[in-house]
């Protein structure tokens, strides 16, 4: 997250009310030259080996129309540096002892330290997003950062937040803030969610 300027995922519960998914739309996975198109530079080896565990993860998550895969894929491609980096470079020194993220014993922040596309940080998290996905993040903090949990930890995530809500409404700024904690990088995931929803059919 240091990286990027990425604001800190304070937990919260993993619970989250379920949105129900609009009439008239279904599932569609998301294709390589649809990847392709969204981010040109992301070579094709990398979009043809992220690619299932991205769509698995949508499908599972209920990020199941173009407008909620839009803004999903929008904060992902920002988070991620375009589905280049699935651990924060920094050392994660910056959390030690963050109590607000369940960081209470010594290398705590190093080891809970942003893991995944959408970088979740914190004991607090890791523990509650294995509890919910059946895995044991808060021993194996590293299983984060492998494509097929990475994923999976950020629609994890999303839903924890309720975001499909936000995205059936259009209120991709309201995405940003639960995701950042504020508006950082507004400008580049604006400009992904744009292109996301024309590539979509949505704009």
């Amino acid at each position: 997250m240091a990286l990027f300027g990425f604001g800190s995922k304070s937990p919260k519960s993993s619970q989250s009310d379920e949105t129900p998914e609009p009439k008239g739309e279904t599932f569609q996975a998301l294709t390589l030259e649809q990847m392709r198109s969204f981010l040109p530079r992301l070579p094709r080896a990398r979009a043809q080996e992220v690619l299932p565990h991205l769509n698995d993860a949508m499908s599972e998550a209920g990020i199941n129309t173009p407008r909620r895969q839009a803004a999903f894929l929008a904060q992902l491609a920002h988070e991620s540096g375009e589905f280049r980096y699935f651990e924060e470079l920094a050392t994660g020194r910056a959390y030690e002892r963050r109590k607000d993220l369940g960081n209470i014993k010594p290398g705590d922040g190093a080891r809970y330290k942003g893991r995944g596309p959408i970088q979740i940080t914190g004991r607090t998290n890791y523990r509650a997003a294995g509890k919910a996905l059946e895995l044991e993040l808060e021993e194996t903090p590293a299983r984060a950062a492998d494509l097929d949990v990475g994923f999976r930890t950020a629609a994890w995530f999303w839903n924890s937040r309720n975001l499909n809500k936000h995205a059936d409404k259009g209120e991709f700024d309201a995405i940003t803030r639960r995701i950042n904690g504020g508006y950082n990088g507004k400008a580049s995931r604006e400009a992904y969610y744009q292109r996301a929803l024309r590539l979509l059919g949505k704009k």
